[in-house]
This record gives C-alpha cells, sequence and structure tokens, in this order.
C-alpha cells in the first residue's frame, strides 16, 4: 500500500502548480482504482493549510472547494485514512532518535510514524526530507 503526502495532494488540487498534471494523474489512478492507497490526516490537514493560504497563492483555494476535494479523496473506496495509532508515540519515538530528528522534521516523522504503524512502506511525495527514514520507501511523481 503507498500512502500520499501533502505536496502531491496540493499538486494535484492547484491547476496552477507546476506539476499539476503528473500529480492529478496519480491520485486519480490511486482514488479510481482498486488497489489499496492511504492518506495520513496530518497530510490532509497540511493540504488544507497549503492551499487556502493566501501568503501561498494570489488566488488560493476557498475553504469550501479544499474541504470537498478532501470529501472527495476520503470517500474513495480504496482509500484508508489513517491516524495516530495507540504505538504512535513508541514509533515516533524510535524515528527521532534513530535518525536524530528534531524541529520542522517532526512532522515528516510523524507521517513515516503513522504510515509504518498501518503496515504502509511506500509514500508518493516530492519531498526529500523522508529519506531519513528508511523503512518508508518514498517514490517520487517524477520517478
Amino acid at each position: 500500500m503507498i500512502a500520499v503526502d501533502a505536496n502531491v495532494l496540493v499538486y494535484a488540487h492547484r491547476r496552477d502548480s507546476a506539476f499539476h498534471s503528473e500529480a492529478a494523474a496519480a491520485v486519480r489512478g490511486l482514488a479510481q482504482g482498486f488497489a489499496g492507497w492511504a492518506l495520513p490526516w496530518p497530510c490532509l490537514h497540511e493540504f488544507y493549510s497549503v492551499v487556502t493560504n493566501p501568503r501561498l497563492f494570489n488566488e488560493p483555494s476557498p475553504p469550501a472547494v479544499a474541504l470537498d476535494q478532501i470529501a472527495a479523496w476520503v470517500e474513495s473506496p480504496s482509500v484508508r485514512v489513517l491516524a495516530e495509532s495507540p504505538l504512535h508515540l513508541r514509533t515516533l519515538g524510535q524515528l527521532l532518535s534513530q535518525a536524530g530528528l528534531t524541529g520542522p522534521a517532526v512532522h515528516d516523522a510523524k507521517i513515516a510514524a503513522i504510515c509504518l504503524d498501518h503496515g504502509v512502506r511506500q509514500l508518493l511525495t516530492m519531498d526529500r526530507d523522508f529519506s531519513r527514514v528508511p523503512a518508508l520507501t518514498t517514490r517520487s511523481l517524477l520517478a
């Protein structure tokens, strides 16, 4: 099973993004396919935060449009929406200590811990920071 990172969701949603075509095709393929895929809640939160931010876009997505997009993804019959499990603190602590992560890298470690606790071992992302968590392999949109 593959999880999808916030940056891919942003590119898929924003037609004005550099990688819109690739991201939209990838997410559409997952959402319309039969294979299981995953969306960690922190990635959905980050998606909403980014696409509605007027500091990032001259014309940010209206909040209702961003929420509708999240709802459409969550309604995919093949998606699993992932949250922290009872093992989260243990897994997160291991990832943080093994890689010496602090500061903003903790957010990515949180996503990695959520994925790993749910058996997800691959993440579709454009973010290289996940390379510090070898248990979670990354796949780039451009690969």
